[in-house]
């Protein structure tokens, strides 16, 4: 009997040129169809000015129905920042992530049929991002705000809310000799027991890991932010949803 070879999902040809493109496509993106989309709004600067805090912001909003959206950055020892389901929110997310070297940072959205609109541009950093210790730790204050979630809430366009805050940990990447490994791992935002959206995290987001959403709430509901980090800590606040 003869055996056939699995089948091979032919991506499209990477504008960017990256040597990584087809194994991270392959990770994240399995077998669903991919294309690039300039739609896909990718914002963020071209040259890393601090690459330990690199803002970016994905847009998905206009393109239809959207399930997941992923910020990663090929080159990296860690590249994916964050994979966000916005359950009932708009499909926009912003971060910042750590640069380790000159690298090509995409943003990626999965739409209700299961395919990948992908963006991305080549960014210029001077490196270490992911190798050097947090500014917390070099201190010597991060046990003490350690959990302390800031921000608040502002009138959104179209019923949502936009929603900035800031959890303070030190998203070590385990990569800082006697430093092992510890980030937030999970992110879910919820109102009235209605989950609005979740997120999975890694160590590549930036320490101190700043987050705008968009999530879908009436005014003066009560937003609900829960973290879970590697060592098992859970970390809570409440914000509550502006008139529009």
């Amino acid at each position: 009997m003869t055996q056939q070879a699995p089948s091979v999902t032919a991506y499209p040809v990477d504008p960017l040129g990256s040597p990584m493109w087809e194994a991270h496509a392959r990770t994240l993106f399995e077998d669903h169809p991919v294309r690039f989309e300039p739609a896909l709004k990718l914002s963020m600067p071209q040259i890393a000015e601090d690459q330990h805090r690199f803002p970016v912001a994905l847009d998905a909003r206009g393109l239809g129905e959207v399930k997941r959206m992923v910020i990663f950055a090929d080159l990296n020892p860690i590249p994916l920042a964050a994979d966000y389901r916005p359950l009932a929110a708009a499909p926009y997310l912003a971060i910042r992530i750590k640069l380790d070297q000159r690298t090509p940072v995409r943003g990626a959205a999965q739409l209700a049929d299961g395919s990948w609109l992908v963006s991305g541009a080549w960014v210029d950093a001077a490196g270490g991002g992911c190798s050097a210790p947090p500014v917390s730790r070099v201190r010597g204050d991060w046990a003490q705000h350690l959990g302390e979630i800031h921000g608040g809430a502002w009138p959104g366009d179209a019923g949502a809310t936009r929603l900035r805050f800031v959890i303070r940990h030190p998203m070590d990447t385990g990569f800082v000799a006697n430093i092992p490994t510890y980030n937030i791992e999970t992110l879910s935002i919820s109102s009235a027991d209605k989950v609005l959206g979740t997120m999975e995290i890694w160590a590549a987001m930036s320490e101190d890991p700043a987050f705008t959403l968009m999530p879908m709430a009436a005014t003066g509901a009560t937003l609900s932010i829960a973290a879970h980090d590697t060592n098992g800590r859970d970390y809570t606040a409440s914000v509550t949803a502006p008139a529009s």
